[in-house]
């Protein structure tokens, strides 16, 4: 199976579709904070392997404690991932943190606030 087949863009999918639904309801770790959410997900051909890109809306130490939730609840997502999709293999689920939705609006307040230091620029040059 080659990596960007339709059969594996549709597994990947479907992963992508059941880690949420398990992260959202199944696990009562506290250490998950409640805004995680499921980025991207990318199961390797063979089906072994499985990595998570995951989105957590909080500071540093909620990544981070979430993070760890999820690493000692990989059994039982796995167990969860088994008993919902069929698949030969169930994967080994390997998380990673993702930083694009915090980058993202990190980058769309700078530019904010760029665009006000400018347009008071403007006002302070008509006037002048």
């Amino acid at each position: 199976m080659r990596k960007n087949s339709v059969k594996n863009t549709r597994i990947n999918g479907e992963v992508q579709r059941v880690l949420a639904e398990i992260i959202r309801g199944g696990i009562k770790d506290p250490r998950i904070a409640p805004m995680t959410s499921v980025v991207a997900v990318e199961v390797a051909p063979d089906l072994k392997t499985c990595k998570a890109w995951i989105s957590v809306l909080g500071d540093e130490q909620a990544q981070k404690d979430t993070l760890a939730g999820l690493k000692s609840a990989e059994g039982y997502i796995r167990n969860q991932l088994a008993k919902t999709i069929n698949l030969r293999n169930t994967p080994q689920v390997y998380f990673i943190m993702d930083q694009s939705i915090a980058y993202g609006v990190n980058m769309s307040k700078l530019i904010d606030e760029v665009v006000v230091k400018q347009a008071e620029e403007d006002e302070m040059v008509e006037k002048g």
